[in-house]
C-alpha cells in the first residue's frame, strides 16, 4: 500500500495540482489529507493561486481515493462542498502490522499523542507546517510539512508512506529524505 500524504494546502490551487500530479506520479493507492484544505486561516498569508473553489473541483473527482481529517481551519461549510468525509478529527488505518493514526495536529499532535498507540505504530499530523520524521518510544511520528505555506525556511513538501518506508518530497518531486519503518 502506498499513501501520498499532504497537509495544509490552505486553498492553493497551484499546490493542489502538484499533490494530484504526485499522487499519479508515485502511483499511490490513496491520498491522505491531514486538514486545512480550503481556507487559508486568519494567521496565514494567502498562498499562491488561492482559489478554494478550484481546489474543490480538483479533489472531488478523487473522492474514492481520499482519506481526510479535519484541520483547525476546516469547517462544516467545507464539508458541504467536498465529496469526501472531512469532519473527523482523527482517522485510523493499518499499514502491514502497524496502526496508523492521523490527525491534523491541533487536537492530537506530537506532544499529545493518542493513548492507543503502541510500539511500531505510526502517528501522522500536520498543523505546524514543519516537516518531521522521527521515532519516539518506538512510535513513528510524521509530519509532511506544508505543501503551500511552509514555515521556518522549509521547502514545500509532501510525504509518501509505503509499507516499509516514509519519504519526503519537495514540490518538484525530488526526494529530500527517507526513513525505514
Amino acid at each position: 500500500m502506498k499513501y501520498l500524504i499532504a497537509s495544509d494546502i490552505h486553498g492553493s490551487a497551484y499546490y493542489a495540482k502538484i499533490i494530484i500530479e504526485a499522487f499519479y506520479k508515485h502511483e499511490a493507492d490513496a491520498l491522505i489529507l491531514l486538514g486545512d484544505i480550503l481556507y487559508h486561516g486568519p494567521r496565514n498569508d494567502l498562498p499562491k493561486d488561492y482559489a478554494p473553489k478550484e481546489v474543490i473541483a480538483l479533489f472531488n473527482p478523487l473522492k474514492d481515493k481520499i482519506i481526510a481529517c479535519r484541520g483547525n481551519c476546516d469547517s462544516e461549510v467545507d464539508q458541504m462542498v467536498l465529496d469526501f468525509p472531512l469532519l473527523s478529527t482523527s482517522q485510523t488505518l493499518f499499514l502491514g502490522n502497524s496502526k496508523l493514526i492521523m490527525s491534523h495536529g491541533h487536537v492530537y499532535g506530537p506532544n499529545n499523542l493518542p493513548k492507543n498507540l503502541n510500539e511500531g505504530d505510526i502517528f501522522m499530523s500536520g498543523h505546524t507546517h514543519i516537516p518531521v520524521m522521527k521515532k519516539t518510544d518506538g512510535i513513528v511520528v510524521i509530519n509532511p510539512g506544508s505543501i503551500s505555506l511552509p514555515k521556518e525556511s522549509n521547502p514545500h513538501t509532501y510525504g509518501l508512506l509505503c509499507t516499509n518506508s516514509y519519504n519526503w518530497y519537495d514540490d518538484l518531486h525530488t526526494k529530500l529524505a527517507s526513513m525505514e519503518l
